[in-house]
């Protein structure tokens, strides 16, 4: 499954230019069992994941690390867990949702956003997942020439210190919402090793011997 992550800010400063170097993997730690998301009392669980910080831009350029943003990620038989932490200089968000608190076109103020594409083979198929600093959301399924609603169950918790200047969010994200059937760990047996850097079976040099015994009768 690919995945990429995003924190956006509405800013028009000049920032001083930079280029960090950027992790291309975000691993995500196995939970045995739910874990009940609170983004002011994050859950013991979420200090075994791996995270992932950025304070750049889109281009790798105008690093900032007052507006620093680090992610991380649990899942279980069930859920994929993410948990945001964004700092912030200052915040631009909407005050009207729906009464469920999804808002469209949440992505025009500041928000944390994921996307998750099942199938990489599927290069125009993949599905978005926002939330902003008070709470509201979007979910979508991105697929060529438009998108739709996903309806995907996502559960959230948001927590905004102002003091520290610092918002984090919590997502739980059903993983039928992904894909119907989920395998983390696909595992390739082989007789006969073909010792490919990626799974192959098609490697004739590393094919066995059949011999036959017996005599044929008649």
């Amino acid at each position: 499954m690919l995945f990429s992550c995003f924190s956006s800010f509405m800013t028009s400063e000049s920032l001083p230019p930079a280029n960090p170097a950027a992790a291309s993997e975000i691993r995500a730690f196995f939970v045995d069992h739910e874990i009940v998301l609170d983004a002011a009392h994050p859950a013991a669980e979420w200090g075994n994941a791996h995270p992932v910080t950025f304070a750049s831009d889109w281009q790798g350029k105008n690093s900032d690390t007052d507006r620093q943003t680090q992610v991380r990620v649990l899942w279980s038989e069930r859920t994929l867990s993410l948990r945001f932490e964004c700092r912030y200089r200052g915040l631009f968000v909407f005050r009207d949702a729906d009464p469920n608190g999804r808002r469209d076109r949440l992505w025009e103020r500041d928000v944390a956003e994921a996307f998750l594409q099942p199938d990489p083979a599927r290069e125009h198929y993949y599905r978005e997942f926002e939330v902003s600093p008070n709470g509201m959301w979007i979910d979508l399924d991105i697929f060529p020439g438009g998108l739709s609603d996903l309806n995907s169950g996502m559960q959230r918790s948001v927590f905004l210190d102002e003091k520290a200047q610092v918002w984090i969010a919590e997502l739980a994200i059903p993983l039928q919402a992904l894909t119907r059937r989920f395998d983390s760990n696909a595992t390739y047996l082989a007789w006969q090793p073909t010792n490919t850097p990626a799974p192959n079976f098609h490697v004739p040099r590393a094919f066995g011997r059949m011999r036959f015994v017996g005599i044929k009768p008649g």
